[in-house]
């Protein structure tokens, strides 16, 4: 199947790899390294990330000899290279001799040198040199054979997603000029008549540093828009040298999706990026870790558009950055890999090829660990590169949900502002409270970004959007007259992209879609729990909701709002639009869930699962669909499938086992 979105050159199949840091090792070793690729099946790694001080000692000093090296051995094996700019983490050199353009925080800290990624983004200066590195590197390995894609950077805002210095200052005053045009206009959008912070010129403007007490919510909402727009205006700068350079060369760099990245709005970052790919790393206090895996799956998806995109880093076992770093458990990193490739991702590949020996990050498990190959991680590294190979028939076959889930940056950006009705509200943890309803479901979703036209969705869900414009909920409401059920949650439709509040009633945007007005927010106290007439319970928030032409679902069973509407419905032309004014338990969201799926008509991919086994289907564009069996629990799960299991070869005819951590993937016929 072809997509609009071009793939790494000459990679046949799923791709499978890593980060690849050969400067960190001898020449013998890197010898060794190309032999044990060609036996796991590797055929991409990434090259360069973090070779700047390697490749440029020294100011206009450069040293390719061990980088030809490695590019000429990878291509005589056949492996093909996502190859960096090698831009991600300055040397020495150039911050000691120009320390500007070090990174500020918001109380005027100076971020030194010794970790990574020790620059200002907007630093003219920092954006010089980086440019110089990129068409040094574009100039002497456009053209050779093992070049597949290029690697911008490397997960550009991860430790510094927002930067307070004077160039930041100056490019945030610019940034401005361009939203709003004029002076006048951006008084009116910050409401700067409140606390007498009327601005007379752009020139008198700061990011939101340090301040005697609450910022500007709007000031702090567009430093926000624009910390994201100056990354990927870094990434477009950088991005450019390529193309004008390789122009046959596809692009890309390394997001961070998941529910724990907040300041990078990657929807936006979308159309520049030639292809998709995403960095997720498993937390290991979280006991069903899996299903926020899937969740960054699923939001990769939605960033492609569709389509399939490039697992760029995982981990094969423990990370080394969490306060207690588990190891992964026999199966484990098979699974992760392959829930992955169930919802879209045609490659798979992994922070890092060698375990560093020296290093913050030297206790990072890696594909080749510090052990050696007498461990369950390289027999996993062996096993994970030939259910890859199985699983090429996948590539380029795309997952289609009757679900969609909002996800809108600025809302989460917004909703978690000081000043607030309650500051416990974390817009990340809706969004995955939501989605395990779902998933508990065995229901599979789309993750969108607020615009976008859904009626094309059995049932669509917008969690806590809080900031909106009228046009985009308009979209919502467009989908209920055309026959979706549209769920709004509690704190949604409240200001509009300005953050200015819609008066006549919450939930302002979607007070007539949903057919009610509250009139004022009830939020709970710290271990507060009311109960709603269902018999479940509900904490973080409650609001005096009026009916305006609702009907109620579920009302409160006590508390101060005794008897009031907590959830309710609203028929909408061909649909209908539901409100939740609370937070149900984990029981009682699963139960409203269900009754919300039921009147969309969804059903789950394979009915009758365990809740900790998920199924997923791709379908081809030829018709020929592929069912992934996840099993994540400690029993066996017998599933009704007919057709071939690609990973063993073996007929399923009827009943079908997989075993318990197991994974089966099963081409329908």
């Amino acid at each position: 199947m072809t997509t609009a979105r071009p793939w790494p050159l000459g990679v046949e199949g799923i791709a499978y790899g890593g980060d690849y840091n050969p400067e960190q090792w001898p020449r013998e070793v890197r010898r060794e390294d190309v032999e044990l690729m060609r036996e796991a099946g590797v055929n991409l790694v990434s090259v360069a990330i973090f070779a700047w001080a390697t490749l440029e000692p020294r100011e206009g000093e450069y040293d390719f000899g061990w980088l030809d090296e490695v590019m000429d051995d990878l291509a005589e094996a056949g492996i093909k290279v996502a190859l960096a700019t090698a831009t991600a983490s300055p040397p020495p050199w150039l911050t000691s001799r120009h320390p500007e353009i070090l990174p500020v925080t918001e109380d005027g800290t100076v971020l030194g040198q010794g970790g990574r990624q020790a620059y200002a983004v907007s630093s003219p200066l920092l954006r010089e040199y980086a440019l110089r590195m990129t068409r040094v590197m574009a100039e002497r390995y456009g053209e050779h054979p093992a070049l597949a894609l290029w690697h911008v950077d490397n997960e550009l805002g991860c430790h510094v997603p927002h930067d307070f210095s004077d160039h930041a200052a100056l490019a945030f005053r610019g940034w401005l000029q361009r939203r709003y045009g004029s002076i006048e206009e951006l008084n009116h959008a910050w409401g700067t008549a409140f606390w007498s912070q009327r601005y007379d010129s752009f020139e008198e403007i700061l990011p939101p540093r340090a301040a005697p007490t609450y910022a500007n919510p709007t000031q702090q909402l567009d430093f926000a828009r624009f910390s994201s727009d100056e990354l990927l205006t870094h990434y477009r700068a950088l991005r450019d040298v390529l193309r004008e350079i390789t122009p046959q060369v596809p692009i890309t760099t390394n997001l961070m999706l998941s529910s724990a990245t907040k300041w990078m709005d990657y929807f936006s970052w979308a159309d520049d990026l030639d292809l998709v790919a995403n960095d997720h790393y498993l937390i290991a206090a979280e006991p069903r870790g899996q299903i926020e895996l899937a969740l960054a799956a699923d939001l990769s998806r939605g960033v492609a558009g569709g389509d399939p995109w490039i697992l760029m880093e995982h981990s094969t076992s423990a990370v080394n950055w969490q306060p207690r770093n588990r190891a992964k458990g026999r199966g484990e990193m098979l699974r992760n890999s392959l829930s992955h490739v169930a919802r879209g991702a045609d490659g798979i590949m992994f922070f890092q090829w060698r375990q560093s020996r020296a290093g913050a990050e030297k206790f990072h498990s890696a594909m080749v660990p510090h052990a050696g190959r007498d461990t369950d991680v390289w027999r996993g590294t062996l096993a994970l590169g030939r259910a890859l190979e199985a699983l090429a028939p996948v590539r380029g076959s795309r997952v289609l949900s009757r679900v969609a889930i909002v996800m809108d940056y600025p809302s989460w950006w917004a909703s978690e502002l000081d000043s607030h009705p309650t500051q416990a509200l974390r817009y990340s943890e809706e969004l995955l409270r939501w989605y395990t309803a779902f998933w508990d479901l065995g229901i599979g979703v789309d993750m969108v970004p607020a615009g976008t036209d859904v009626t094309g969705y059995e049932l669509v869900l917008a969690p806590t959007l809080y900031t909106v414009g009228e046009q985009d909920a308009e979209r919502l409401a467009e989908a209920a007259r055309a026959g979706s059920q549209v769920v709004i949650t509690f704190f949604s439709g409240i200001v509009d992209e300005n953050e200015h509040v819609y008066l006549g009633g919450y939930p302002g945007a979607f007070r007539d879609l949903l057919g009610v007005r509250t009139e004022e927010f009830h939020p709970l106290l710290e271990g507060e729990v009311h109960h709603l007439d269902d018999g479940t319970g509900a904490d973080l928030w409650s609001e005096k909701t009026h009916l305006e032409g609702a009907e109620v679902v579920r009302s409160w069973a006590d508390g101060p709002l005794h008897g009031w509407p907590a959830v309710t419905r609203h028929a909408v032309g061909e649909g209908a639009a539901w409100y939740v004014a609370a937070r149900p338990s984990a029981e009682g969201l699963e139960a409203l869930v269900g009754e919300i799926v039921a009147a969309a008509g969804v059903e789950p991919a394979v009915p009758g699962l365990h809740r900790d086994v998920e199924a997923v289907r791709r379908f081809a564009e030829d018709g020929t669909t592929y069912l992934f069996v996840l099993n994540h629990s400690d029993r066996d799960q017998v599933v009704q499938v007919n057709g071939r299991e690609l990973l063993t070869g073996t007929e399923a005819d009827g009943a079908f086992t997989v075993h318990a951590g197991a994974v089966a993937v099963i081409q329908e016929s």
